[in-house]
């Protein structure tokens, strides 16, 4: 089961890109989801829309899924790109058609709502074929940055996690502090 979601009253610090792009850069998420235009994907835990606004101009649609108006509302200030649609939701219960979205991507966030139901509603929104990219804190990280430690995944227990609900993982890379998976719905 994931744990507690980011301050949104420190919303600000989500927006400082040469902290975020030490972890994953704009580049290192397009690699991974590989959009080739008319893509339409989910940003699940949007939080203030930093890697949204990256991925946006990439494909037809981003969906900013996030649990918490507060972030949606920092956004709204920022600027929200007319192909981003703000969705105020739980991973656990998302509010998608089956099969209707191409990609999902959580940045830094996986270890908020990970769990067999957020995991599950995942499955069941990507059409077959479809990515899940996920970067975030590692459980053999050092926890000078992100979470504590012991609010963290491995990339193995991701992995696995992701396994159990019928994902190939496709690409997989633990780093000092973080790891990065790519996971194909079969």
């Amino acid at each position: 089961m994931g744990y507690h979601t980011f301050d949104a009253d420190r919303a600000d610090k989500l927006e400082n890109a040469q902290r975020r792009y030490r972890f994953l850069s704009a580049e290192e998420l397009l690699w991974a989801l590989s959009p080739k235009g008319d893509e339409t994907v989910a940003d699940l835990g949007s939080g203030t829309g930093f890697y949204t606004d990256d991925v946006a101009p990439a494909v037809d649609h981003v969906h900013a899924v996030d649990i918490q108006d507060a972030m949606h509302d920092y956004y709204r200030e920022k600027g929200v790109p007319e192909n981003v649609g703000l969705v105020t939701s739980g991973v656990d219960d998302l509010p998608f058609d089956t099969d209707s979205l191409d990609a999902a991507f959580s940045t830094m966030t996986y270890h908020e709502f990970a769990g067999e139901d957020a995991v599950g509603e995942i499955t069941r929104v990507l059409n077959p074929g479809g990515t899940f990219v996920i970067a975030d804190w590692s459980a053999t990280g050092s926890g000078t940055h992100g979470p504590p430690v012991d609010e963290r995944f491995s990339a193995t227990e991701t992995a696995n996690a992701l396994r159990e609900h019928g994902f190939e993982i496709e690409f997989g890379a633990e780093r000092p502090e973080t790891f990065l998976l790519i996971g194909r719905t079969k």
